[in-house]
């Protein structure tokens, strides 16, 4: 099938004169995870991963993917005819230098140009300037073959009230406004959906799991325009929106509007969220001003209505885990579990909290060498039963009014190797000292990550991704610019000083292919600590509440301030979540959060 539909690709390239045609794994906002309307890449692969980036030539097919999804590519693309390239490996060209590489002289390099951000479609058309080639934008060459092919999302919307959001949409603008005139821009063109959102205190479903709204925002010193399907627009968001001074026009209007944007004018935009299309539709005379938006720093940075709420989040999700974790290890080898059924009930615990709005994302619940795929999905066709002996690994979350949460467990099912308790003590070990860290104003998650690598490398192991993400606010689960790693990915725009109110994820791993997989993850609101003659310190708050499994730690490896810090963690969880607890789920919270 995926040969059948490689080769329906290469006719139509041919029939423009295309000799390499790029599918990326994007919709036209750049979204991290896309709806079902833009998998092109994955229709034309059956690579289903959230990240990868397609080139199809005349003679080979190929997908570049990170190394969450090495292990899942290379099954899923065997027999296909497309060639897996494993980005950051040795001796592995990226995308640009490919392209570059094979693209003849004269030759013609297609893409969706709505698909393809502006800085990277600068750089592709600089490679077909070099080879004195050709470019393609205009048309969808795979939405050409795609019989059947799902239509636009267009879900209900919703305001998220400013009890939870903490700041109203008139002070939003104003405050982007202010950002707007620092840069003396007239124009800002916004199209990162999550930024939108964030904005406009509105929320939706375009996107499984994310709760964004398929749209574009411009704004001036005078107007703000949102384009959307304008057909979602009820009463109630009709009247918000004329409060705010907010006017609407069709999603695909957009195009159309930053054509007339009059010569002259400054214009502010992120060039790596911003599609190609419509930067290259601009005015020639118009100054575009390429930076991050001014939304993405505001909406990273938490205030104390959000951080309060988020910890309410918290812990009803800490309730709902943890009683999936008590009815989980009480009843294994009882009952029949599989890896559905285990992550269907989790659903169930979450879906009975206050407030509930959806999951954050799939939940990866992975049990036995399919842990060694980080972003491992269980399906109706493809699953694991669960057995009384080895590693569990659940990494799940939801979405609630309050906040949106992050959390990964692994749990001992039964009996587990002395190997398997080594690298799971070490994971804790890596989790416990980047939580509790203290370190001087004016850090990033690069100068951090090693804390967390430190365990992993004295045993000469790695885990091929970052420590930790940002997480956005009712938004996407994955949110920038702050982060965890320790190199400089330019890609993930993660790299920013770390200011108070940021939350971010702690979850280093251990992933051992054909064997099994571990990961611990919490999440960590940045705060100030004590401001001396050195600086202003900082701190993180651990604000996830459920029990890291007693039951794999070899605590025989811990120090002794590796124990007082499980200790106090496991001191706050049970003084946290008893209160909700039934008595025998109390008992056995009691237990696992016992000091060692």
């Amino acid at each position: 099938m995926i040969q059948e539909r490689i080769s329906a690709l290469r006719k139509e390239m041919e029939k423009c004169g295309i000799d390499i045609y790029l599918v990326p794994t994007a919709d036209f906002h750049e979204s991290e995870y896309v709806g079902k309307h833009f998998k092109a890449r994955e229709y034309i692969t059956g690579f289903t991963g959230s990240a990868g980036t397609a080139v199809i030539s005349k003679q080979e097919a190929g997908l570049w993917t990170d190394g969450r999804y090495f292990v899942q590519a290379e099954g899923q693309l065997k027999g296909s005819g497309v060639t897996l390239f494993k980005m950051g490996e040795e001796g592995v060209p990226t995308v640009l230098e490919y392209i570059k590489a094979n693209l003849p002289k004269g030759g013609g390099l297609g893409f969706d140009g709505r698909v393809v951000n502006d800085t990277f479609g600068k750089k592709l058309h600089e490679i077909v300037n070099d080879k004195n080639g050709t470019l393609h934008v205009t048309d969808d060459l795979v939405g050409m073959i795609w019989t059947k092919r799902p239509a636009l999302p267009k879900e209900p919307l919703f305001l998220l009230e400013e009890t939870y959001t903490g700041r109203s949409t008139k002070d939003k603008l104003a405050a982007v406004r202010e950002k707007m005139r620092e840069d003396a821009a007239d124009v800002h063109i916004l199209t990162s959906l999550y930024d939108i959102a964030w904005l406009l205190n509105i929320r939706g479903g375009d996107i499984s799991h994310v709760p964004v709204v398929l749209s574009y925002l411009v704004l001036t010193e005078k107007e703000c325009i949102w384009f959307l399907q304008e057909e979602l627009v009820d009463g109630r968001i009709a009247e918000y929106l004329k409060n705010n001074g907010i006017s609407t026009g069709s999603y695909d209007a957009v195009y159309d509007y930053v054509k007339e944007i009059p010569a002259g004018k400054r214009v502010l935009l992120n060039g790596t969220c911003v599609n190609y299309r419509i930067v290259s539709s601009l005015n020639q005379n118009i100054t575009v001003i390429d930076k991050q938006n001014p939304t993405e720093l505001m909406k990273a940075v938490k205030n104390p209505t959000e951080v309060s709420n988020t910890r309410i989040a918290h812990i009803k999700d800490g309730v709902a885990f943890t009683k999936f974790m008590y009815w989980l290890k009480t009843n294994i080898g009882k009952i029949p579990m599989t890896e559905l059924s285990a992550s269907d009930y989790l659903e169930k615990c979450r879906r009975e909290q206050e407030g509930f709005l959806d999951l954050s994302f799939d939940t990866i619940c992975a049990y036995g060498p399919n842990a060694a795929m980080m972003h491992y999905q269980a399906t109706e066709d493809s699953f694991s039963e669960l057995r009384q002996e080895g590693l569990l690994l659940v990494d799940s979350g939801g979405h609630y009014y309050e906040g949106t949460t992050d959390i990964t467990r692994t749990m001992a099912l039964g009996p587990v190797t002395d190997e398997m308790k080594l690298h799971f003590t070490t994971v804790l070990r890596s989790n416990l000292r980047l939580a509790n860290a203290r370190f001087l104003y004016g850090c990033t998650g690069l100068n951090l990550d090693v804390l967390s690598r430190g365990p992993l490398w004295d045993m000469d192991i790695d885990y091929k991704c970052g420590t930790g993400h940002g997480v956005g606010y009712v938004l996407n689960v994955h949110e920038g610019p702050n982060g965890f790693r320790w190199k400089s990915v330019p890609e993930r725009r993660d790299g920013c000083v770390l200011e108070e109110g940021m939350i971010t994820t702690d979850e280093p791993g251990v992933y051992l292919e054909g064997k099994y997989g571990i990961r611990t993850e919490n999440e960590l609101v940045c705060h100030k600590g004590e401001k001396n003659e050195y600086g202003q310190f900082m701190y993180f708050e651990n604000i996830t509440y459920a029990p890291i499994d007693l039951d794999a730690i070899d605590t025989a490896l811990l120090s002794e301030r590796e124990k007082k810090w499980l200790n106090d963690y496991h001191k706050m969880v049970y003084d946290t979540l008893s209160l909700y607890m039934n008595k025998e789920e109390d008992e056995w919270l009691k237990r696992y959060t016992a000091p060692v």
